[in-house]
């Protein structure tokens, strides 16, 4: 491969690549903001030789962190030997007969059968269709409403586009798909209204995270889910898991559902069971869901993605679990996931701005206000600029600004106490900064 000057990589970017979730404008004004090269542990280091702290595992994903040669090995060693063959038809392989077999035994209750994707969009229509086909088989086809919470954030597919809660994904298009509602993401109350004044007999399925990420790491209430599981109950809805962002040891536990004693009937997956290694999603549904097709499915199930089981993708899988069980990464985010919260406790303290702070596991949130006491924000996000300073420091950050203007955190699982230390400095050192330049003079400029 013909190696090219950076100023030749920009203007090749601006001219060929159209950027996922990136404003047009700003890429064709700025180019890219950094051509990676290359990984390693929590770092990333661009074309000029720049390390970064990759404060979001890049999108929640890398939970094993970058570089990995024993990935890499037996990636080259599964290419070598199968890369990929058809899923279709009931042919098979053997890594995606393992990986099914591996998940099936760290998932929560009575979840049980796999089906493969590529990723966590295709994984979340892929449990709707499925709840709605359920309903069919079941013989009550008018089961086909889907309810998600408002602020939540379930893919970029058709269907889960549909199901996100943030209204902007929504408005990207101007033909939003039928029987799709919202309701308000901590209110149990709302979700049985809301199933009230549609009518149970016409709703196939709740979809919730179990920790909101995109929409803000949003934690729910305590008993919110014990709620939403007797409410689903009660009116024969099937619950949907989406544990595309807290899967795999993000939250402290192998799932997020975990930490609230609830059982779903289906949970999406995606991210942290390839740590980003390879394009690897799914949906486990539950034993009686994988029964009832199996008794009631007559001809071929019409569902399916090219990549579904690719043999590659799930001997990576196979190895990155391996990884997470033999280096005890879930008791590691669980740890230093109260020294994240303690580190942004300190922060708190020291400057006025920072509003709400939160973390679940290795997941982190800090809100900027203007005023703590009211809790009122800048009239211009402030968080917008505090990514732009980290990054300038070395740290890649997230905002959210649907509703609220907040910095978000999801460092890899490998995380060291070093490490976060190092993060926490350079936050401390944005924030001195802002409170200089910004803050005393009462100027936020974009």
């Amino acid at each position: 491969m013909k190696v090219l000057l950076k100023e030749d990589l920009k203007a090749l970017d601006k001219k060929h690549f159209l950027h996922p979730t990136t404003s047009i404008e700003q890429q064709q004004v700025q180019g890219p903001a950094a051509i990676f090269t290359e990984g390693k542990g929590i770092y990333l280091k661009d074309m000029e030789g720049k390390t970064y702290i990759d404060g979001m595992s890049s999108l929640w994903n890398v939970n094993i962190g970058h570089g990995r040669e024993e990935i890499a090995e037996v990636a080259k060693e599964q290419m070598m030997k199968l890369a990929f063959s058809s899923c279709f038809s009931t042919f098979s392989n053997e890594p995606a007969i393992l990986l099914a077999t591996k998940i099936a035994s760290l998932a929560p209750g009575d979840l049980n059968t796999v089906f493969f994707t590529s990723g966590g969009s295709e994984s979340n229509d892929t449990a709707i269709k499925l709840a709605r086909h359920y309903w069919i088989l079941k013989g009550q086809p008018e089961r086909q409403k889907i309810i998600s919470r408002t602020h939540s954030y379930h893919g970029v597919a058709m269907g889960a586009t549909n199901a996100t809660g943030l209204q902007a994904f929504r408005d990207f298009t101007n033909s939003p798909a039928p029987d799709f509602h919202y309701v308000y993401k901590d209110s149990p109350q709302d979700l049985r209204e809301a199933i009230e004044a549609l009518g149970p007999e016409k709703v196939a399925a709740f979809i919730s995270e179990p920790v909101q990420g995109a929409g803000g790491v949003n934690i729910p209430p305590e008993d919110y889910f014990k709620e939403v599981r007797a409410i689903c109950d009660e009116y024969g809805i099937l619950f949907i898991a989406d544990e595309v962002i807290t899967g795999f040891g993000r939250t402290g536990k192998f799932f997020g559902m975990e930490h609230f004693g609830v059982n779903p009937d289906m949970m999406s997956f995606a991210k942290g069971v390839s740590s980003g290694y390879a394009q690897l999603g799914g949906v486990i549904i539950s034993e009686k869901i994988h029964q009832d097709f199996c008794k009631l499915s007559k001809g071929t199930l019409m569902h399916g993605y090219t990549y579904s089981g690719h043999a590659l993708a799930c001997r990576v899988g196979l190895k990155n679990i391996e990884i997470i069980e033999r280096e005890g990464l879930v008791e590691n985010a669980q740890k230093m996931g109260h020294a994240m919260l303690d580190g942004f406790s300190r922060l708190q303290q020291k400057y006025s701005f920072i509003g709400h702070i939160r973390t679940f596991g290795l997941l982190g949130a800090i809100e900027l206000v203007e005023s703590r006491e009211a809790g009122e924000m800048f009239e211009t996000p402030l968080s917008p600029i505090f990514v732009q300073e980290t990054m300038k420091r070395g740290l890649i950050l997230r905002t959210v600004t649907y509703d609220q203007d907040t910095v978000v955190f999801s460092p890899p699982l490998i995380i060291t106490s070093t490490e976060l230390e190092e993060m926490l400095r350079i936050l401390d050192e944005t924030c001195a900064y802002l409170q200089e330049n910004y803050i005393e003079k009462k100027e936020i400029n974009l």
